[in-house]
């Protein structure tokens, strides 16, 4: 990474976060966690592993008789895998040992879940009053929605979110639109992420842990922002609108000759910009056009005029003469489009890792440039179990006899087993 010094300490090294959780909420936030440098430990089920890694196709081709698949690759690197049946009671006394020595402990079950197994909250933390256990759930650990299981899908319905996407009613296409990312997991488990620091830092006082309670609704409810605050304001209930800007115009895209674009004018002046350029100077001496109220107000006769003078251009063309007037706008890129652009590749956002196995698989990286602690890529997506034999060893101490007899008795699988 030009320009970034090295000390050869990650922000996050030396804490210890132990992984019990699956799919891509909670993983999101241990993998941001272990991109810091915090050592993480995946405890996976035998046999199975994480849900996400039959997600497929697409699967990373490798040779196994199970390859992983993408879904599951895109949130699982830095970290160590360990397939042990906590169902059986030795197993569950594994993790709890690995519990006695963690910082950390996320975990994504139902409420009240893990508790029959001795590993909840307050069961783990009575033997480490330091531990910081994160619970990441639907709809948390209290109220009347507690028990239900929490879907990224169902929670951007119930959070009004795609009450606000998609096309208005009465035009084609129109009706409510999910995200086409999983954005409620994926708010969740940056929230997840930030509280379980903020506590780390609390800890530095108190040297106490405590229980961190996270939702994907109330995570979802949370970035609802102008939209929630329009109606707590205004009290009027945000609509679809397609790609329109609720607050601000001309915000939106627009038909060139060859292509769709997007104009993102947040401010007069930069409006008054795009009128020269586009030939329309009396539309910005027009006073209903002169602030954003004015033009919201008149959005639809605004919006009229500059789709047709936008139409005629090529989209690059337009493109290039906005950047020059300082008029705010871009493509619409597939995705293979903006993997490929050089602004991505200038930032160093594509990192090519290497496997066990020696496999390379290429992923997104961090997405903050550190001045002198840069996040690390020490370690691709494990396979399951990888770590089992290595980590039990290291950590609790046990010996290839014992290994072999939890193997034996079904408690814990090891790497050349899964990936049989």
């Amino acid at each position: 990474m030009s320009g970034v010094e090295d000390s050869g300490a990650a922000p996050l090294a030396g804490l210890k976060v132990l992984d019990l959780s699956r799919v891509l909420a909670a993983p999101w936030a241990t993998q941001i966690l272990g991109d810091l440098g915090a050592e993480v430990l995946k405890v996976e089920q035998p046999g199975r592993g994480d849900d996400t890694r039959g997600w497929g196709p697409p699967f990373l081709e490798d040779g196994s008789a199970r390859p992983d698949a993408a879904y599951y690759l895109c949130a699982n690197r830095n970290k160590r895998s360990l397939a042990i049946d906590f169902a059986q009671p030795e197993g569950a006394a594994l993790v709890r040992r690995l519990a006695a020595e963690a910082d950390v402990l996320v975990e994504n079950f139902r409420t009240g879940g893990l508790a029959k197994y001795g590993l909840d909250a307050a069961s783990l933390r009575a033997g480490n009053p330091r531990l910081i256990y994160c619970s990441i759930t639907g709809f948390g650990q209290t109220g009347p929605y507690a028990a239900r299981g929490g879907y990224d899908f169902l929670v951007q319905g119930l959070s009004g979110l795609m009450s606000i996407t998609g096309r208005p009613d009465g035009v084609p296409g129109g009706g409510p639109m999910k995200v086409g990312i999983p954005v409620s997991d994926l708010f969740t488990g940056l929230y997840a992420t930030v509280s379980i620091l903020a506590a780390l830092n609390e800890r530095g006082r108190s040297s106490l842990g405590q229980h961190l309670d996270c939702a994907l609704l109330d995570s979802q409810l949370s970035v609802l922002v102008n939209q929630a605050m329009n109606y707590l304001v205004g009290g009027v209930t945000p609509r679809r609108l397609g790609n329109d800007h609720p607050n601000v115009v001309p915000y939106r895209d627009f038909a060139a000759a060859d292509d769709y674009i997007i104009v993102a004018c947040g401010n007069d002046g930069q409006f008054r910009a795009l009128c020269r350029l586009l030939g329309l100077e009396a539309l910005a001496a027009d006073a209903r056009f002169a602030t954003n109220a004015g033009r919201a107000r008149h959005r639809r006769e605004l919006e009229v005029t500059l789709a047709h003078a936008i139409a005629p251009w090529k989209a690059a063309d337009l493109l290039a003469a906005m950047d020059a007037a300082g008029v705010p706008g871009g493509p619409i890129n597939t995705i293979d489009q903006v993997l490929a652009d050089p602004q991505v590749a200038a930032r160093g956002l594509l990192r090519e890792m290497r496997r066990q196995d020696g496999t390379p698989v290429t992923v997104i990286g961090y997405p903050v440039r550190f001045g002198r602690t840069p996040p690390r890529y020490d370690l691709a997506p494990p396979r399951l179990g990888q770590d089992t034999a290595a980590v039990l060893a290291e950590r609790l101490g046990l010996d290839a006899a014992e290994l072999e007899r939890l193997r034996a008795a079904g408690i814990v699988q090891m790497a050349e087993e899964a990936a049989a």
